[in-house]
């Protein structure tokens, strides 16, 4: 068994920055693919950013490209997301998912593990 938790996140305004972070505990002796979704109220789940199993590879939405990034920890199955430039329109729960196979995938079903979610809301 896998569990994901978030850290981070929190209130911020417009044009700010924030991070937050994901840490995988139980069965980590693999590397998984590690990616961050977002939900806010009265829409679907959308993804954010993905990273693969060696951190080679990164994908983004388009909505994110250029303002966020994702990187690996040196602790196994940990990431950490740096937001910049946030807009109210980032505003949303953010969920950390890890999945065993290989791909940086946008598709949430792909996904074997997710966290809690952490609350991100940017003021304007």
């Amino acid at each position: 068994q896998v569990q994901l938790v978030e850290s981070g996140g929190g209130l911020v305004q417009a044009g700010g920055s924030l991070s937050v972070s994901c840490a995988a505990s139980g069965r980590t002796d693999s590397s998984y693919t590690m990616g961050w979704f977002r939900q806010a109220p009265g829409k679907e789940r959308e993804f954010v950013v993905a990273i693969s199993r060696s951190g080679g590879s990164t994908s983004y939405a388009d909505s994110v490209k250029g303002r966020f990034t994702l990187s690996r920890g040196t602790a196994k199955n940990t990431v950490t997301l740096q937001m910049s430039s946030l807009k109210p329109e980032d505003t949303a729960v953010y969920y950390c998912a890890g999945r065993r196979g290989m791909g940086a995938t946008t598709i949430p079903g792909a996904y074997d593990y997710w966290g809690q979610g952490t609350q991100v809301t940017v003021s304007s």
